[in-house]
């Protein structure tokens, strides 16, 4: 079995608790979904906001998943570098997953305008 890493992004209305709670919870049930995901094939997520998102921590919203286990996953959040001209109102994810499919099995998830960072990945989804 290996770790394989499992990308998303989803871009959010505005940065108030509610939507970015909101707007994780549905990246990461997409993401869980379209891999078949239970809590205990992830090792860890890493959360990062662009620098227009201070009103929670993205990673809460794990927390909030259905099903047992989910309170075990370790999970951390982080600023995005501000490059100029990036995609403004940004939740991303890096999963660390453990499984036997291949990298090309991966289905990353990007949602909403998110889909301008890896319109490449996003389609294959």
């Amino acid at each position: 079995m290996a770790v394989r890493g499992v990308r998303g992004a989803i871009t959010v209305e505005a940065d108030t608790k509610e939507e970015v709670l909101a707007s994780t919870r549905l990246l990461l049930q997409e993401i869980i979904s379209r891999n078949n995901l239970q809590p205990e094939d992830i090792a860890s997520m890493i959360f990062t906001t662009t620098a227009d998102i201070s009103s929670v921590f993205p990673a809460q919203a794990v927390r909030s998943l259905e099903g047992e286990g989910w309170s075990f996953v370790p999970v951390m959040c982080a600023r995005e570098i501000p490059v100029p001209g990036s995609l403004p109102l940004c939740v991303r994810v890096m999963m660390h997953v453990n499984t036997d499919k291949s990298p090309q099995e991966i289905h990353h998830v990007f949602l909403r305008d998110a889909v301008k960072l890896r319109p490449d990945l996003a389609s294959r989804s």
